[in-house]
């Protein structure tokens, strides 16, 4: 009986034992160790935000200009980066066997008109022969015949004078528009033509230039609800301003004009176009840039990005409560390019405090010393 005493009273302090560890166990579990974030309270506030875009920009017309002709060329009637008129002449191609042959088809013209009076000659005769019943009518009818052959020759030699003519005129190149002209990669004596593989040169014209950049789908989306329509949307954009390579901004302002009606679906975006003028030809076609569209926000939940933690796709920030414990809570943002803050469009209401700084560092359940900012 003693031993059994012994043994239950041994069981009962290690349980006891045992409970008091796991009881010390949660409680330092429980207590996580504090640290001190910098912290703020989400206020609604109206806010403009600059958006950027990746834009490439070409003239408003960029024509690339192939002869017509084949020949040798005979003579450069500019230089590259020149300014030309529409109607201007470029290139000059030899025009010796265009001549001759233009020389040949009329020619052939008035032997197939001489032919042609020959035989109205020779019907006219044999129509008043016919009505004085001395030859048949199958000579009328022969003599008719020789008249309708005459005729269609002089038409099919007028269309080779016609024919000659252009192409002689083709030796010509002249430009189709107003603009600039590009590189000349062939010079003096070169053979071009129709099927060679790089053009004459490139006529851009640089009166306005045409400034390409993508949207999101999202971004589409978004734009279409809130006017009601991709037309009202491209309507009541507000004019867009340019940066150009260099970190430096455009002077003048740009318009939206034009979207593109389908999606990529290797990018998922959306082309649009904006047209600036270009008086003092700063701007050149092949250039690239970024083009910057102010974003308006009534109401606006703003937080800075150092707020937010990642994961994947999806963004959190560290809600403190009165007891100054960190709590998560899942949010979404507008995507945008570049800025160190972020619009969320949901997940906060406004009025409540979160890490403002270093959320990064933050666990669930932390105890968080405040240091409040005025962010």
């Amino acid at each position: 009986m003693k031993m059994s005493y012994n043994l239950k009273s041994g069981l009962i302090t290690a349980v006891v034992g045992i409970a008091a560890l796991t009881s010390c166990g949660s409680k330092q579990q429980r207590q996580m160790p504090s640290a001190v974030y910098e912290t703020m309270v989400v206020k609604p506030q109206d806010l403009t935000i600059d958006s950027k875009y990746t834009a490439t920009i070409r003239g408003k017309q960029d024509i690339e200009i192939y002869p017509q002709v084949s020949g040798k060329l005979e003579k450069l009637c500019v230089t590259e980066g020149q300014t030309v008129r529409k109607g201007q002449t470029l290139f000059i191609i030899d025009q010796v066997p265009y001549k001759a042959a233009l020389g040949t088809a009329e020619a052939s013209l008035k032997a197939a008109e001489a032919q042609e009076a020959t035989a109205q000659l020779n019907y006219d005769s044999r129509k008043r022969l016919f009505d004085e019943q001395v030859v048949s009518e199958f000579d009328l009818q022969t003599a008719y015949n020789s008249l309708l052959s005459a005729k269609a020759q002089v038409a099919q030699c007028k269309a080779q004078v016609v024919n000659a003519r252009n192409n002689l005129s083709y030796t010509v190149v002249v430009s189709p528009s107003d603009g600039v002209v590009g590189t000349l990669p062939y010079r003096l004596g070169a053979l071009v033509g129709p099927s060679m593989p790089q053009s004459l040169t490139t006529v851009s014209d640089n009166s306005q230039m045409y400034v390409y950049f993508s949207i999101t789908e999202s971004q589409l989306l978004e734009m279409t609800r809130k006017s009601g329509g991709a037309d009202s949307a491209i309507i009541n954009m507000p004019p867009v301003r340019l940066e150009l390579v260099d970190g430096s901004e455009y002077d003048l302002p740009g318009k939206v004009e034009s979207m593109s009606g389908v999606v990529d679906r290797s990018t998922g975006s959306v082309q649009l176009r904006a047209v600036f003028d270009n008086p003092g030809k700063m701007l050149h076609s092949g250039s690239t840039g970024k083009v910057v569209i102010p974003v308006t926000y009534e109401n606006a939940i703003v937080i800075p990005s150092a707020a937010t933690v990642q994961t994947q796709d999806k963004f959190k920030v560290y809600l403190v409560d009165k007891d100054g414990i960190a709590h998560t809570q899942l949010i979404t943002i507008n995507e945008r390019e570049g800025g160190s803050d972020y619009v969320v469009t949901s997940g906060l209401n406004g009025g409540e405090e979160i890490v403002a700084k270093g959320a990064g560092m933050v666990r669930d359940g932390q105890d968080v010393k405040k240091q409040n900012t005025n962010k």
